[in-house]
């Protein structure tokens, strides 16, 4: 791995790290579904620029097409939506640690779906202690009555991690190849249009954002989040594979939590301490390379 790939690599985390932080900022003042509908479409702008001044096209065969309508949906769409409306009952900073499992999940979805992302005995070591993270994180919101809404919220950001492993493994097998530019432009493209459609159906009245903050959070969202951010991960996704890309994940809690105590004034316990400690130990586990032992060497007598 390049240090300008590891460069990369820490930009991704420090922009999408932050980005549960402006989502929290932006929810309190527009619905999930309009924040989403005014990010994806920031973003797009931002990327139709990029790629009239590469002087780039789109592709047109049906089959291309299908792939990104695919991703259009379960790599932003839905993972956005779920996320957004799970900051309405949880912290920001523990949307960002549950964010943190899409390596886990992206291990398992790629075992069975990648000839070359196979199952290894500390992938599976790393799968046992990240999911008891995760059981850490969320017990603490079951009740004996049921789900309250925090879990939700909690069970919403796990759905979209898994949405997320899904749509990276679909675009490394189906996509492999194509120019970040065009990945990110098409993907933004179809999100767009599904939101379009979707949003005014789900919230009537629409109602638009009335706060100059929040104006700047969906432009952050939209031009960093999606624009400048997509075009990093799908160049490292192309370069280092879906698990490897997806460890960006890492740092999500700590650049999640951080901003969420000094600028939310969110307290955290020992349940998000611990759970979220187990949940980054998981994933790190998981990317042991085992040494091979070396092979002794025969000396032949008389030599």
């Amino acid at each position: 791995m390049k240090l300008k790939e590891w460069g990369i690599f820490t930009l991704l985390g420090l922009i999408w790290g932050s980005s549960f932080l402006w989502i929290k900022i932006a929810v309190a003042d527009v619905h999930p579904f309009v924040l989403v509908t005014f990010r994806v479409l920031f973003g797009l702008i931002g990327l139709l620029i990029v790629m009239r001044w590469q002087r780039q096209s789109l592709p047109r065969d049906r089959r291309t097409i299908l792939a990104f309508i695919f991703m259009g949906i379960f790599n932003t769409a839905i993972p956005f939506v779920l996320i957004s409306w799970g900051e309405t009952q949880i912290d920001s900073s523990l949307a960002s640690i549950l964010n943190g499992t899409v390596p886990l999940f992206t291990i398992i979805i790629a075992h069975f779906w990648l000839h070359d992302e196979k199952i290894t005995p500390p992938r599976i070591a790393g799968l046992v202690v990240g999911f008891i993270g995760v059981i850490v994180l969320v017990a603490r919101d079951f009740k004996p009555g049921g789900l309250q809404g925090n879990a939700l919220g909690q069970l919403a950001v796990l759905l979209a991690s898994i949405s997320y492993a899904t749509a990276l493994i679909f675009s490394r097998r189906y996509l492999r190849g194509t120019k970040p530019v065009v990945q990110s432009t098409m993907i933004l493209i179809v999100a767009s249009a599904v939101m379009g459609v979707v949003t005014p159906v789900v919230e009537r009245p629409i109602q638009l954002p009335t706060l100059a903050i929040t104006w700047l959070a969906l432009l952050w969202l939209g031009v960093m989040g999606l624009c400048i951010a997509y075009l990093l991960f799908f160049y490292l996704n192309n370069v280092w594979g879906p698990t490897r890309a997806s460890l960006v994940t890492y740092v999500f809690p700590v650049v999640g939590v951080f901003l969420g105590i000094i600028f939310l004034n969110e307290i955290p316990d020992w349940s998000m301490v611990i759970g979220s400690a187990l949940v980054v130990a998981g994933i790190f586990v998981v990317n042991l390379k085992l040494r091979s032992k070396p092979k002794p060497v025969t000396v032949a007598a008389g030599d």
